[in-house]
């Protein structure tokens, strides 16, 4: 795993300013501590930070070169099928001198061109510089599992980078806030792409390219892959249950090619637990496996990943997350550089920090939730699509709109008791029921939360538009399978990705997520809806398929997430903090939100009339960014004007 970094002068041959090239590429040594390259040329400049997996040599230094070195890349990630891309090539004609997976790629772009994207198997972020056609080209994995941020000066410079704050290093990259990225992160909890909390910067969406050559215009990125739900297949149940244990055998597989210690995360999970029973089918020797156990017994699962570590004699290793440690919370934006408001970044730093200490590399159990239908919130959406398709909105708007007006909020009581949800979403269209389960603050309060001048600046725009259009650009009416593929383009590459990856790298170790090889959604794609979530059962095809191989209780137990105790801390141990951050400093100066409602919100939450431990925690994570990352990047020289995209 790696940190990339570049420098394109698109109309002419400008110098690189080589210092500040190389103080990009090592804002981001974490991502890579064991080697760093640079590569200049009239009008470009590379740089690359080495976290080595494959190929430990120094053949395996980059930026890499093709044998006449006119084509090089920069490349974070893995080829997973390099192996037998290697064998394609060189019957092509292709001489490799090294057997690290990067080399594919100048190859493979030398072959197919921007078509190379559709041979690899992979998570990727990486750029091809052709010399000869001065052509710079960009990609990323097709999930959106590895991270790469743009923007285009005003004077024709392109700037790319794995991460935000290498780009900030940039003294004309400018600072300025976008109101509808913000207004994105409150309702979401992270920013999706491809928009970042600033205006002149941009994320390369999941599955996207983007070709820019010299003397011409940069134009948009172009998607050159998508999950499809045709949910078309007929095979029969055990023959769905047969070769989905066939596919997932060799998508773990795959992924445990490696020249360094490999381990995997077990968290208890039906997940995490069948990456390690497929793991521990393959391995010659005991799997390392990781997990953290929490004091707080609300959110301890380790009993369960001890049991699945002792099924598969794993060599296991945990360690005790202490309930009110709060020494990650001012360090975790700098982890993220944008507002990021998932609290389960502090545990999944902390997994990943004691998985560092026995391996380099960690396979996860990470995206079955999405792929089989796992989150509650499907079974509740399913639901209440049931009832909606029984009565017109028009209908519905008004009927249920009443009943959830008068309806109770009981916050504390069992979700079969939350009834005034339920009904305030009949009332909705399926976009904004969904929107409205998965957005952590309420509308009651995020009516309130913004200032009149943020108000005036969004210009009517919601971050349900955004939710919106993904749906429609699904393709399919099934109900599950419209949310699964909202959660494909915003939730798990803006959310989970985005967590696991940073957490990650910020403790120089990769994560591989097997469930995200593309063949095996695709193909999970084409299965009936019923066979992922039957009934109250999300990842039913899963669960049957391993009830052979797990324990019961680890298969059928309630869900627990990955949580930490943010109502009691606002209550507890954060009251003082969260007082003060609501009453003076960056929140209240930045003239964003409103400071009635910002004192409202933690007074309600203290007295416990409301839980808004959810608004409260993305009001401290976004004045942690205004405070640590914002603040120290407008000390920077003021910035000429940024280009406009396209």
């Amino acid at each position: 795993m790696c940190g990339i970094s570049g420098i394109f002068d698109t109309r002419g041959y400008q110098p690189i300013d080589r210092d500040l090239l190389k103080r990009m590429t090592d804002s981001m040594s974490h991502r890579g501590p064991d080697d760093s390259g640079l590569h200049f040329a009239a009008g470009i400049g590379l740089g690359h930070r080495r976290l080595s997996i494959i190929d430990l040599s120094p053949l395996g230094h980059q930026p890499l070169f093709n044998e006449d070195g006119k084509v090089c890349t920069t490349f974070n990630g893995e080829i997973y099928n390099f192996a037998g891309l290697v064998k394609q090539l060189q019957a092509a004609g292709h001489t490799f001198r090294s057997r690290c997976d990067t080399e594919v790629i100048v190859h493979a772009w030398e072959e197919w061109g921007a078509d190379c994207v559709q041979h690899f198997q992979g998570m990727y972020a990486f750029a091809v510089w052709d010399a000869a056609k001065e052509t710079l080209f960009l990609a990323r994995d097709r999930f959106g599992e590895k991270p790469l941020y743009y923007t285009l000066l005003a004077d024709g410079q392109f700037l790319f980078a794995s991460e935000l704050k290498a780009l900030l290093i940039h003294p004309q990259v400018r600072r300025d806030i976008d109101p509808q990225a913000l207004e994105d992160y409150f309702c979401y909890g992270y920013i999706p792409d491809p928009r970042s909390i600033y205006r002149s910067i941009k994320k390369l969406p999941p599955g996207h390219i983007l070709t820019l050559r010299r003397g011409q215009p940069v134009g948009e990125p172009r998607q050159y892959w998508d999950v499809r739900f045709t949910l078309d297949a007929r095979a029969d149940e055990n023959a769905v249950r047969e070769e989905l244990l066939t596919r997932l055998k060799a998508a773990v597989g795959l992924r445990m090619t490696a020249d360094v210690p490999l381990g995997a995360f077990l968290s208890g999970g039906v997940d995490s637990s069948t990456i390690v029973a497929m793991m521990a089918a393959q391995s010659e020797r005991p799997v390392i496996t990781c997990s953290i156990a929490f004091d707080d017994k609300r959110f301890d699962e380790s009993q369960y990943a001890q049991q699945v570590a002792q099924v598969f004699h794993t060599d296991h290793y945990s360690r005790l997350a202490v309930s009110d440690d709060f020494e990650l919370l001012d360090r975790l934006v700098n982890f993220y550089d944008e507002p990021f408001a998932d609290s389960s970044a502090l545990p999944t730093y902390l997994v990943c920090r004691v998985a560092r200490e026995r391996a380099t590399v960690a396979l996860s159990g990470d995206a079955g939730d999405e792929i089989f239908g796992g989150y509650r919130r499907y079974y509740w959406h399913a639901n209440e699509e049931g009832v909606r398709g029984l009565l017109p909105h028009w209908l519905r708007k008004p009927v249920f709109g009443l009943l959830g007006a008068t309806y109770p909020k009981l916050d504390w009581a069992p979700r079969v008791l939350r009834a005034k949800a339920t009904l305030e979403n009949l009332a909705r269209d399926s976009a904004e029921a969904y929107f409205a389960s998965v957005c952590p603050i309420p509308d009651r309060v995020h009516d309130q939360l913004y200032s009149t001048a943020l108000k005036r600046d969004l210009q009517g725009y919601r971050a349900l538009d955004l939710m919106r259009g993904v749906m429609e650009r699904s393709g399919t009416d099934d109900p599950l399978a419209q949310i699964q593929y909202a959660d494909f383009k915003t939730y798990l590459p803006g959310d989970i990705l985005t967590k696991v990856d940073r957490a990650s790298m910020a403790t120089s170790l990769e994560v591989r997520v097997p469930m995200l090889d593309h063949d095996l959604v695709q193909w999970l794609a084409t299965i009936p809806s019923a066979l992922k979530l039957r009934g109250r059962e999300g990842k039913y095809i899963l669960k049957k398929a391993m009830e052979p191989q797990l324990p019961h209780e680890v298969l059928y137990r309630s869900k627990m997430g990955f949580a930490v105790p943010l109502k009691a801390w606002f209550r507890g141990p954060l009251a003082e903090r969260t007082r003060r951050i609501v009453r003076s400093g960056g929140l209240v100066e930045c003239g964003l939100f409103d400071p009635a409602t910002l004192s409202m919100l933690v007074e309600e939450h203290q007295s416990g009339v409301a839980d808004h431990s959810s608004a409260i925690w993305s009001l401290m994570m976004f004045e942690s960014f205004l405070r640590t990352v914002h603040g120290r990047s407008s000390a920077a020289p003021r910035p000429e004007p940024a280009a406009a995209f396209g």
